[in-house]
């Protein structure tokens, strides 16, 4: 199975590599749009979510919009073994180098217990249209989602979304799958 994901995971980056900056851009736009127009989302109090980086669905808008609009907002750090924690962020500019260089808050700041969360964007290579993913490998967010049920929503672009990805036992649909066109629910 992992060779699957592996070779597959070469494909897409091939894929997201190809798109243009024109489609990347109003991509993000939609997706910005679509997901801040959820229910869940007006409703959240406490957003968990990636700090996006290269050619991933841009969440630093997102970032943004939840802080003005009151919500506390989370970020992975990663710790040793594939553990992460969320860790409060308050502002963008003081996010620092984590593991494999991506952007998080300091570990100094506080900590967001789990039971806190009220939405969690979680992120991928690539999703199929059913809302599973094809994570990047670490294995971080199948460990943190296998903590309990809480609303989580998958950015993706329209133009990257594939038939299937290879399943485990242990992965599960994401609750929502966000594109620049629709919102898919699960």
């Amino acid at each position: 199975m992992s060779a699957d994901k592996k070779n597959l995971r070469a494909m897409r980056f091939a894929a997201i590599d190809a798109l243009s900056a024109e489609y990347i851009a109003s991509s993000d736009a939609g997706i910005l749009e679509n997901l801040v127009s959820l229910p869940e989302f007006v409703r959240a109090r406490t957003i968990f979510t990636y700090y996006s980086i290269g050619r991933e669905p841009d969440t630093h808008r997102l970032i943004e919009r939840a802080l003005r609009l009151g919500k506390r907002v989370a970020l992975p750090v990663s710790l040793p073994r594939g553990v992460m924690k969320a860790v409060e962020c308050r502002d963008v500019t003081a996010l620092v180098p984590g593991r494999n260089n991506i952007p998080e808050p300091a570990d100094t700041g506080p900590e967001t217990a789990r039971e806190e969360l009220d939405f969690i964007v979680v992120p991928a290579v690539s999703y199929s249209r059913a809302g599973y993913r094809l994570g990047y490998g670490g294995g971080y967010y199948d460990r943190f989602l296998a903590g309990g049920a809480v609303f989580t929503a998958g950015l993706a672009r329209e133009e990257l979304l594939l038939d299937n990805v290879p399943v485990e036992a242990h992965d599960a649909s994401v609750s929502c799958l966000v594109t620049e066109t629709c919102v898919r629910r699960f």
